[in-house]
């Protein structure tokens, strides 16, 4: 099965990438999290980062990456229906063995709820990435 939660790239290089995921009432998962307040779930959050961190590895020509860690990963803003995550990695180092480590954003885009809203932070981290063992 293949899941794909980003919605579109912005940018996309062999270091960066910035992608949207428009989160919208009609997804199936947010009818139970949280009934009566929905919002986008923490690890689609996680989920919309990674997909954008193995898109600038596949710009570089290593197609097969999966999520081996997340460090210092911290919450911040709600996503609700209506709203936009936008995701930001960058590619901070490539250590020995393999694994890739990005610095990973993401931040809620109020559009259409609220448009003088600032951007917040919704999640913040670091992913560590590796090759797919076999």
């Amino acid at each position: 099965m293949h899941f794909r939660l980003v919605d579109r790239f912005l940018e996309l290089t062999d270091s960066s990438a910035v992608a949207v995921k428009n989160v919208t009432a009609a997804e199936e998962y947010l009818q139970d999290h949280f009934p009566g307040f929905p919002v986008l779930p923490g690890v689609f959050m996680v989920e919309a980062l990674t997909q954008a961190a193995r898109a600038v590895m596949e710009k570089r020509g290593t197609p097969r990456m999966v999520l081996g860690e997340v460090k210092a990963l911290r919450y911040g803003s709600f996503v609700r229906p209506g709203e936009t995550l936008k995701v930001e990695v960058t590619l901070e180092k490539t250590k020995d063995d393999g694994t890739v480590v990005f610095k990973a954003q993401g931040t809620v885009l109020r559009g259409a709820s609220d448009p003088a809203a600032p951007a917040e932070t919704a999640v913040a981290g670091r992913l560590i990435l590796r090759p797919l063992r076999n």
